[in-house]
């Protein structure tokens, strides 16, 4: 009598197995239909947030997609094994890079305009300067951007001794390492100045390449080295810098100002470690 009643189990499990794949066959045969049209609302829904967020941060459209880096290339050295020295980056993309100095201004807002336009931004910082502040670019570079060396104290550096300019960039080598358990291997000078001692000094630091600017952003414009647009490949500075300096407006808003230049001349943004 139990092994009847283990069959009739059998068989009626096999049933509710059969009708099962049954119903989950039908429910497949409908399935594509049902994920085309939510793909396709998730499609819209997707452009609705883009569009809402260039918006909220001042730009009246999405920057196009950057290109594909090409394949690295070595830097033209300055000498025999001295870091290259670069101003421009040798490409026909249509790109500038943006680059962001000393670490004054700690707008909180500034990391969610990063994070939410994914922008490719590379930090030079300044210890003195950040002085308590580098959780706050450890929340920058969480969202994508990148910490490079912009000396301990922020000096005019052909005024200091080879031992003096040693110590202020391999210094903040160390101080970068300590904080975010890397080395830099790019290096701006302060100012933009420097003598056959910066790079010699920047050589035994470990960097490869001291990085100039073509580009700066003041308050409300873009101001060039030479003519009056922007070329490719062009790397453009701007500083974290807060309403006082600003005259009332802030880091973000300046920012946003930097963008529709940009935009405004046809070019899109890359990150500028993907190039060196």
């Amino acid at each position: 009598m139990r092994r009847a009643h283990r069959l009739l189990a059998g068989v009626l499990a096999a049933g509710a197995l059969a009708v099962s794949g049954a119903l989950t066959g039908c429910a497949q045969s409908v399935d594509p239909i049902e994920r085309l049209g939510r793909k396709a609302a998730q499609k819209v829904e997707e452009r609705r947030v883009s569009a809402a967020t260039y918006r909220r941060w001042g730009l009246s459209k999405p920057f196009a997609p950057a290109p594909k880096p090409p394949a690295r290339k070595p830097l033209a050295a300055a000498g025999p094994g001295l870091p290259a020295v670069i101003d421009r980056v040798p490409t026909k993309d249509k790109v500038v890079f943006l680059t962001f100095d000393d670490g004054a201004e700690r707008d909180p807002r500034f990391v969610r305009m990063v994070k939410e336009l994914k922008l490719p931004v590379s930090m030079f910082l300044t210890d003195s300067v950040v002085g308590p502040g580098y959780a706050h670019f450890g929340e920058l570079r969480a969202v994508g951007a990148t910490v490079q060396n912009h000396t301990l104290d922020h000096p005019y550096l052909p005024g200091l001794s080879y031992e003096g300019q040693r110590w202020e960039i391999c210094g903040q080598q160390d101080k970068l390492k300590e904080r975010f358990g890397i080395k830099p291997r790019l290096f701006r000078p302060p100012y933009g100045d420097y003598n056959d001692d910066t790079l010699r000094a920047a050589a035994d630091c470990g960097l490869s390449a001291l990085v100039l600017w073509r580009a700066s952003m003041q308050i409300n414009d873009l101001r060039y080295a030479e003519g009056g647009k922007l070329r490719p490949g062009d790397i453009v500075l701007a500083h974290f810098r807060g309403p006082d300096e600003l005259k009332g407006a802030s880091l973000t808003e300046m920012t946003a100002r930097m963008l529709r230049r940009i935009q405004a001349q046809g070019y899109t943004v890359a990150r500028l470690e993907d190039y060196l």
